[in-house]
């Protein structure tokens, strides 16, 4: 078959847990069917090329610093994305697989599905209610925006949900469950089998975007309210527009020879930042606004602890697998994660199996199965 996957943000272009995700299902599916994905250019893309097996289709050149823009998502950006899009009508697919973000773009797909007889796939990791629009976009443009997503998230013929809990709220707009499969490919099950690691150490890991609602502020004052019971050592992972703020922070609470921040680690080196965090004495996720938090997955898929603040919004599926206390336990518990068994803080690990990429083909078979779509060879 030829599947297009769309998303304005795409890895290992531009780094985060979802663009991992649908990178494992496009290189996946590749290998048994004609596979092309539309997104932004971002710097170092090419407009037209093809890699891997994927033909790579981008357009309007994007950096990080306009993606985000005041603190959240660039609305001028999501239009550009959602008016590029209409470029896929010269071309003939059987599915298009669809990141929801920035949503915009779904009336879109959806037109050319009716027009052309094709599937539409929304992979879903996030349903946000009114109280969450408002709050992100304000009064006016928060209700404007929440009717808006509430009509175009039930335009997909069939959904992928990250979690039980995004099947749930998309079951609250209406849609039957027997459209909607849960699974969450996140973990690199070959790779993370084969990660060699040194002598374990007492160090606190976080690995992700840096962006304000990681709550990396929250994380520092954990980690220096821990560092004064143990010897701990912290590393920060990432890159963001939050990223200037950070090292202010972390200078103005001397802990600059405490901490590391350092980039994100670069395609074919992930294994790198695998071997650091099973290294690692235990990963600390202070973040309030989350899908999946693939990070944490994966540390646990590598034998490191997860400590959550109990205000965590990531899903039960992986919260029963970490460490979750109130706020201002976490100083302590982290300490005595630290001092500890590793393995001793690692509660229900065998339901990692769940999230493992090589389920990707099998589960990817049984949607188009249930879209009564003939595979074309």
């Amino acid at each position: 078959m030829r599947i297009a996957f769309v998303s304005d943000s795409v890895y290992p272009w531009n780094v985060g847990g979802l663009e991992t995700i649908e990178r494992a299902e496009a290189e996946a599916l590749s290998k048994e069917h004609e596979l092309h994905y539309f997104s932004l250019r971002w710097p170092g893309m090419r407009s037209e090329f093809t890699k891997g097996g994927i033909s790579y289709h981008s357009f309007h050149d994007v950096d990080r610093s306009r993606f985000y823009r005041h603190g959240r998502r660039s609305i001028r950006e999501a239009i550009v994305f959602t008016v590029g899009m209409f470029r896929i009508f010269r071309y003939r697919f059987d599915v298009i697989h669809s990141n929801e973000f920035p949503i915009l773009q779904l009336p879109v797909l959806k037109l050319y599905c009716i027009l052309t007889g094709c599937k539409l796939i929304v992979y879903v990791h996030e349903v946000w209610d009114s109280k969450y629009w408002t709050t992100y976009l304000g009064g006016f443009m928060g209700h404007l925006a929440n009717a808006y997503a509430n009509l175009a998230l039930r335009m997909a013929d069939h959904y992928v949900a990250n979690s039980d809990l995004t099947a749930e709220r998309l079951g609250g707009l209406g849609i039957k469950g027997r459209r909607v499969t849960i699974f969450a490919p996140t973990i690199d099950d070959a790779t993370i089998a084969s990660v060699k690691a040194g002598k374990g150490r007492k160090e606190i890991i976080f690995a992700g975007r840096l962006i304000k609602e990681k709550r990396l502020d929250k994380w520092l004052d954990v980690f220096s309210k821990t560092a004064r019971q143990t010897s701990a050592s912290g590393v920060i992972v990432g890159e963001g527009p939050d990223r200037r703020r950070i090292e202010s922070l972390i200078r103005r609470m001397k802990l600059q020879k405490k901490v590391e921040v350092r980039d994100f680690y670069s395609e074919g080196r992930k294994a790198e930042l695998f071997r650091r965090i099973k290294e690692a004495g235990l990963l600390l996720h202070m973040s309030e606004r989350e899908g999946l938090a693939v990070v944490a997955l994966e540390s646990i898929a590598l034998g490191t602890p997860v400590l959550l603040p109990s205000y965590t919004p990531i899903p039960n599926d992986v919260k029963e697998m970490c460490i979750v206390v109130d706020e201002e336990n976490l100083p302590s518990t982290a300490a005595k994660i630290l001092r500890g068994r590793k393995e001793d803080y690692l509660p229900n690990r065998s339901n990692i199996r769940r999230f493992y990429t090589s389920n990707i083909r099998a589960v990817y078979r049984g949607i188009f199965r249930s879209l009564g779509i003939e595979r074309h060879e």
